[in-house]
């Protein structure tokens, strides 16, 4: 259950960036309500995934998510340059996130 809340927390960082770009655009009560609520599940969940997890492990694997799902949806979703680096280091990315998760 730890780490569907952990995955579960890296979804809510990346919905966190969106929010963040609306938040930008609009300066709406929406766009800020979705940013506080993103963000503040992506804490709560990471936090309780910290109390099986260890530290470190989760927070890199939190931060890896959330980097990596920001510049994948930067890339597809916001027209940001798909160059073949940009690839490369977040395979490297999600290549350790899965090495901790295995000797986790």
């Amino acid at each position: 259950m730890e780490w569907i809340a952990l995955i579960a927390a890296g979804l809510c960082e990346v919905l966190g960036v969106i929010a963040l770009r609306r938040v930008a655009l609009f300066r709406s009560f929406g766009s800020y309500l979705f940013l506080t609520c993103s963000l503040g599940s992506s804490f709560l969940l990471l936090t309780y995934a910290m109390n099986f997890i260890s530290m470190g492990t989760a927070y890199a694997i939190w931060t890896g998510m959330g980097t990596a799902g920001s510049t994948l949806l930067g890339m597809f979703a916001f027209g940001e340059p798909k160059e073949w680096r940009r690839v490369f280091f977040i395979s490297l990315i999600l290549a350790s996130v899965i090495g901790l998760k295995m000797i986790t």
